[in-house]
């Protein structure tokens, strides 16, 4: 009997649910849902080696090889092909000069990630190896987010240079247990938790008009590096308090937003790890385990900043063993089709100084870019360190209007 193509069936969880929404609410539009790495490699590298590692990936992770269905079915489902084609591309541009080499570069990685997947032809993602001669290369990763999150990148490329060295791997956690797990999730105590979390929420916060936060552009990006004396200052203060800097960024951000909107009971959007401690292996998975989640911050005048900070702590804290129920089904509680059109992210991997740190015989990684969007108004991406980086998107044709009224007299 021929053997099925098909290796098994898969529900979506609630954030793929979302992503696949937006992938095909306008096909002609670009995906700002693609996440893009390149890195800098240096040194003798082994081109057929490496082609032969991320093959090897494929095979090791049933959920780099899977397609979403949502046509004719009663609900979406992803499917796992037992084999996929790896997309590979070499590009040889080692007889150009430097400055026509940059150009080039950014041709390429733009021409890349313009590319949109069709999300029922796995695998989603797309290997490009740019030779820039005297041992210099330039590999380019493209990944659709529905695959994986920020958390499982690192993991996958470490994996993927092992496998280039001839590593022994153990098994790779599968993706399937943590399906399993959020299936066995009390949902009714979820729904009773986010219900009480916002009720009387009267209306959403938003910084555009409604619904043009769906519109398929890729947003613009602003970098702002703060000072190491003012980081250490926000650790300390977060520290004399007994709270996370995350928390404190959290609080400041709905600050911001409330005064950008005029309002006092503020909703903006928050990505979770989704990463259970009671799902072994959860912290080596490769997948989508994220969630985007609503945080309420209800702002009072007489509030010290210190109480604020405490009392927001302690609510998000009442919400994390509910941290699994989709957007989607938390705003129908509330009562409003869209709770919020900011996001806020603050990453705890931190990739760049992970991959720079790794020793491949050889070889060395000695650059890493990364390129990714939201469909959101706004959204900022906090990344940790000695000197904390806040990565603004934005959209300037609906941002525009509102700075312009906010600084007008």
């Amino acid at each position: 009997m021929r053997q099925s193509a098909i290796e098994m069936i898969w529900p979506l969880t609630p954030l793929q649910a979302g992503l696949l929404f937006h992938a095909v609410y306008d096909e002609a539009a670009p995906d700002v849902y693609t996440v893009q790495i390149g890195l800098d490699l240096d040194g003798t590298l082994d081109r057929v080696a490496l082609k032969t590692a991320a093959e090897q990936l494929l095979a090791r992770h049933a959920n780099l090889r899977v397609g979403f269905r949502h046509r004719d079915v009663s609900r979406p489902v992803q499917v796992v092909m037992r084999e996929v084609a790896l997309p590979w591309t070499e590009v040889d541009i080692s007889d150009q000069g430097e400055e026509k080499q940059a150009v080039t570069l950014e041709r390429l990685r733009t021409e890349q990630r313009g590319q949109r997947f069709d999300l029922t032809r796995p695998p989603l993602l797309r290997f490009t190896l740019i030779d820039l001669g005297d041992g210099r290369h330039r590999l380019l990763l493209l990944v659709h987010h529905i695959l994986l999150d920020g958390w499982s990148m690192p993991i996958l490329l470490r994996e993927l240079f092992a496998l280039y060295t001839g590593e022994k791997l153990p098994p790779a956690v599968p993706y399937q247990s943590y399906l399993s797990w959020l299936s066995k999730q009390d949902r009714g105590a979820a729904q009773a938790v986010w219900r009480a979390a916002l009720d009387g929420l009267e209306e959403p916060t938003r910084l555009a008009p409604a619904r043009s936060g769906l519109e398929p552009s890729r947003p613009e990006r602003l970098d702002l590096q703060l000072s190491a004396e003012l980081t250490a200052a926000l650790q300390g203060l977060a520290r004399g308090l007994g709270v996370t800097l995350n928390t404190v960024i959290q609080a400041a951000w709905g600050v911001l937003l409330g005064r950008l909107t005029g309002r006092s009971d503020v909703v903006f959007g928050v990505t979770v790890s989704g990463r259970p401690a009671e799902l072994a292996g959860s912290d080596m998975m490769v997948g989508l385990l994220i969630n985007t989640l609503p945080l309420r911050l209800r702002l009072h005048p007489e509030e010290t900043t210190g109480s604020l900070l405490s009392r927001l702590q302690k609510e998000q804290a009442a919400l994390l063993g509910h941290q699994h129920l989709g957007l989607a089904e938390i705003q129908r509680l509330a009562g409003h089709e869209a709770l919020f059109d900011a996001l806020m992210v603050f990453e705890n991997y931190p990739l760049d100084r992970s991959l720079l740190s790794w020793r491949l015989g050889d070889l060395r990684i000695t650059g890493v870019q990364g390129w990714d969007a939201t469909h959101y108004t706004l959204d900022l991406v906090v990344l940790p360190g000695e000197q904390l980086l806040l990565r603004f998107g934005h959209r300037p044709e609906h941002l525009c209007g509102l700075v312009r009224a906010v600084a007008s007299p």
